[in-house]
């Protein structure tokens, strides 16, 4: 979805105070519902990876029952979840001080940034399919097939964790 199509969505959703206040704000309420619907967004995506991370302790206390647990990659992705969840959860989302140096970000970056996220979907779904599998084969207790489910955790995880890390170039690009 463009830009733009964005924009004309949250437009169409606004009752009648949010667009009194568009004309007499200059367009204020629409960066306002923008900004709101992003945070909405990302508080979805903060409980999906705090759920996973409960998930994933219980299935590293399992493989530590089982004596299964040697390798590092169980405790390392409880601390990236950790790292992730947290970036999710205090990310930058589009208010600016008065004297803010960098500019102040308009409707089109908002709307390019709401969709930005948007496409993490997809990313922490296909991630909690990894991890319920994961926790599928430790209660058959196919001990030979955890290791690689962990292996493909871990790599989407950090795939996820990139990708959040462009998510601040492309929300404040730098630019003269």
């Amino acid at each position: 979805m463009s830009e733009r199509e964005t924009i004309d969505k949250v437009k169409d959703k606004q009752g009648i105070f949010s667009k009194i206040q568009n004309f007499f704000t200059l367009g204020y309420g629409t960066k306002e519902d923008l900004r709101e619907l992003d945070k909405k967004l990302r508080d979805l995506y903060y409980i999906d990876l705090r759920d996973m991370r409960h998930t994933w302790e219980d299935l590293y206390l399992a493989a530590m029952d089982a004596g299964k647990a040697q390798s590092r990659d169980y405790k390392r992705i409880v601390q990236v979840l950790d790292r992730v969840t947290e970036k999710v959860r205090h990310a930058d989302y589009g208010y600016a001080g008065l004297y803010d140096r960098k500019g102040h970000i308009q409707e089109n970056e908002l709307a390019h940034v709401f969709n930005f996220d948007k496409e993490f979907s997809s990313d922490l779904d296909a991630l909690k399919a990894a991890v319920d599998k994961t926790q599928t084969e430790i209660d058959a207790e196919n001990w030979d097939v955890v290791s690689a489910e962990v292996k493909t955790v871990k790599t989407l995880l950090l795939s996820f964790e990139d990708k959040w890390t462009e998510r601040e170039k492309q929300f404040r690009p730098l630019e003269l």
